[in-house]
């Protein structure tokens, strides 16, 4: 059976510097990639580039803002600069803002800018580097948020649905180049979020996941990472346009409930 195997490969992997990204970095470097971290949080960045180093992984910190199109160009010409080449693009970075019904029009703009618009500045940046290699792939994060309805979330969803059609339309556009664009959406996974809501508790949070996932808890940042590492990888080479559910069920089981979840991971458990 083949398995990823990213030797020799470059892949400029956004939101990087998070505690999800952090899990996709260090899988993608430890089935050989070389990995840059672009993330506008210069501590956090420094911290997965530092950790990465230690183990001997091939891992540089770059401090981007995904929202600046000359910055993602000067991203991509450096990346190619110091590694010859690019051939994996991952677009992870995204921001929370949403008040649902009474979210403003700023905070709409700022949000699509961030996680619609930005992924797009990158491929677009990347695309004749990506045209120029044998294993060219995009992965696009979505989210299970894409295609349910979420109490009090509208711009969230909104934007990782929109994020689901352009990965289609990517990879219908982008195949005569050579390049697989494909995208991946994680279910409740341990993330920054979790980890502040719940004071670190991972048992607790396991536990209030339990009935929305097959899996019975939430996801590890690197199983997410594993299924990006797939994708990117030859050996999903007849692998375009899909989105991956890497949600341990969530969306095999459905339906959302009518009131909302994640505020029970900061609940009091009763003693």
């Amino acid at each position: 059976m083949r398995t990823a195997d990213l030797t020799g490969r470059t892949a400029i992997v956004t939101g990087g510097a998070t505690l999800l990204g952090r899990g996709v970095v260090q899988v993608l470097a430890d089935y050989g990639a070389s990995v840059v971290v672009a993330d506008i949080d210069e501590e956090n960045g420094r911290r997965v580039e530092q950790v990465a180093s230690s183990s001997g992984a091939p891992v540089t910190f770059r401090r981007v803002d995904v929202t600046d199109d000359t910055a993602l160009a000067t991203l991509v010409t450096d990346t190619v600069a110091e590694h010859g080449g690019l051939d994996i693009v991952v677009n992870l970075a995204a921001v929370y803002i949403d008040d649902g019904f009474a979210t403003t029009r700023a905070d709409w703009l700022t949000a699509l800018n961030v996680n619609v618009v930005s992924m797009v500045a990158l491929v677009q940046a990347a695309h004749p580097h990506l045209k120029a290699s044998r294993h060219a792939a995009v992965v696009n994060f979505t989210s299970i948020s894409s295609s349910v309805a979420q109490t009090g979330r509208w711009v969230y969803p909104a934007g990782k649905a929109a994020i689901a059609q352009l990965t289609r339309s990517m990879a219908m556009d982008l195949a005569p180049d050579g390049i697989r664009v494909n995208s991946v959406s994680p279910g409740w996974t341990w993330s920054a979020i979790m980890d502040n809501l719940s004071g670190g508790d991972r048992v607790k949070t396991d536990r209030v996941a339990a009935p929305f996932h097959l899996t019975g808890r939430v996801g590890d940042p690197s199983e997410v990472g594993n299924v990006v590492a797939f994708l990117a990888s030859d050996a999903a080479s007849v692998v375009t346009g899909a989105d991956w559910a890497a949600d341990g069920g969530y969306s095999a089981m459905g339906p959302e409930q009518a009131t909302p979840a994640i505020p029970l991971l900061a609940e009091q458990d009763p003693s």
